[in-house]
């Protein structure tokens, strides 16, 4: 006897806390299709906390890896006090930003005396226990006089998931460890657009024709406490007299600590952002495989979904792999779908010229093109299809513009959805009921009685 045909899946290209808050969404679609769900995170993070982890251990940018991980874990509403709720809180926690101050809660972790550990069961407990110490005994096994590593404002969650990493040398082990702690579902997966041991970063080319390197200076540089240099070689030589994991004569900006930043009130880039490309630590352009997992994925896939978020620096650095661009290409992926932020950053202006949708479009059209070429051609407006099939949008002030009829003549169908406020915030967030709906009509849904709400929440 035949077993029934497996569900195609879907894969959703996204960073971290943007995204964090459709999860619930992409649950309720990927309940409804019976199907896998694949999230690619990219690992060229390097600021926050992260940036200390990788200034001393080097390795992937892990941080939203673990916050797609931890915002998986299984709500339990009847019991706020229950194991996965505690396992939650833990792996969010962040140590406080006063440096002494989170060292001294780092040592209470670690020695089981911290109140983070109620709720968590003895057997998960020391088994999170024996990774961070793992992580605690190779930050005192790389203690050097020039070098020493800063716990402020440090997440515990980043630093298992690099304990985990170290101990099993490989960073799908890692994940999958977390996943089970964590209770991910087995039906859904998180994927690291390229796994490795190593330390991968970007630059941005700028319509100016300047260069901006570091995923963290691209979309919310921090002021470090670096000390002012002469000369570029005179910082390089000040870095190479650091003991960390660096290597000699990578480029200062790369090297630094950006613990501390902010997402608001930034200011513009001097010109719009052209292109996204990968870096070897000397600056040079490299280009890199995705991770085959990430490939194996597309290829069992009826829809892709470009998630909200920074389009620099969540979706493009995943795009841009060798293997993906040919695989968004196929036209065995039904559906192609990008759900529009409901505002423009920095990543996407400046103000003076803000991107409109078919900006995100072609940004996404063009690095799918550069991940299947060194040197490839601008796609042009016709092709874009191939890369992007629907547009899900809002509309209100601040929201980027849509041309309907453009995109209609192009071949792309565009869905507007109901968003609602939130006091406080100056933009306007997506309603989840109607997302989900607008999601489920145009990828075909399987239950017909909400059919009759449509008109309620959407407007094609």
């Amino acid at each position: 006897m035949n077993s029934p045909a497996k569900s195609k899946g879907i894969v959703v290209f996204s960073g971290g806390s943007a995204a964090n808050n459709l999860v619930d969404v992409f649950r309720a679609v990927r309940e409804n299709k019976k199907c896998p769900l694949s999230y690619v995170i990219p690992i060229s993070d390097n600021g926050g906390s992260s940036s200390e982890l990788i200034r001393v251990f080097g390795g992937p940018g892990i941080g939203d890896l673990r916050s797609r991980l931890v915002r998986l874990i299984p709500d339990d509403p009847d019991h706020d006090d229950s194991e996965k709720a505690a396992i939650k809180v833990f792996f969010n926690h962040r140590l406080p930003k006063d440096r002494a101050q989170a060292k001294d809660e780092w040592l209470q972790i670690v020695e089981a005396d911290h109140p983070l550990w109620l709720n968590i069961s003895t057997a998960k407990k020391e088994l999170i226990r024996s990774i961070l110490n793992i992580v605690n005994f190779e930050i005192l096994k790389r203690l050097r006089p020039s070098s020493t590593f800063d716990f402020s404002s440090a997440s515990i969650g980043n630093l298992f998931l690099t304990g985990a990493r170290i101990f099993t040398n490989s960073l799908e082990s890692a994940i999958y460890l977390l996943s089970s702690i964590c209770s991910v579902p087995s039906h859904t997966s998180v994927l690291p657009a390229i796994s490795t041991n190593f330390t991968h970063h970007i630059s941005a080319g700028l319509a100016n024709g300047s260069i901006i390197t570091g995923q963290n200076s691209i979309s919310h540089p921090s002021h470090t406490t670096a000390l002012e240099y002469a000369s570029s070689s005179e910082e390089t030589e000040y870095h190479d007299t650091i003991e960390d994991a660096n290597l000699p004569g990578s480029l200062p900006t790369l090297r630094k600590q950006y613990i501390t930043f902010s997402k608001a009130d930034e200011e513009d880039l001097p010109a719009r952002i052209e292109r996204i490309w990968y870096i070897n630590p000397y600056g040079q352009e490299i280009r890199l495989s995705a991770n085959s997992r990430v490939l194996d994925a597309l290829k069992e896939a009826q829809t892709v979904i470009y998630s909200i978020g920074s389009l620099y620096t969540s979706l493009i650095p995943s795009l841009i792999l060798k293997g993906v661009g040919a695989a968004l290409g196929s036209s065995s992926i039904r559906y192609k779908i990008l759900i529009l932020n409901s505002t423009v950053d920095r990543e996407t202006g400046p103000s003076s010229a803000p991107f409109s949708a078919v900006d995100f479009i072609a940004a996404i059209a063009n690095a799918s093109a550069q991940s299947m070429s060194a040197s490839p051609p601008h796609i042009a407006p016709s092709e874009y299809k191939n890369f992007v099939t629907h547009l899900i949008h809002l509309q209100g002030p601040g929201t980027p513009r849509v041309d309907q009829e453009a995109l209609r003549d192009i071949g792309i169908e565009t869905i507007r959805v109901y968003g609602r406020r939130v006091d406080g915030e100056a933009f306007v967030r997506y309603d989840e009921k109607a997302l989900v709906q607008a999601l489920e009509v145009t990828t075909g849904r399987r239950d017909p009685r909400s059919e009759r709400v449509r008109r309620n929440t959407l407007e094609g």
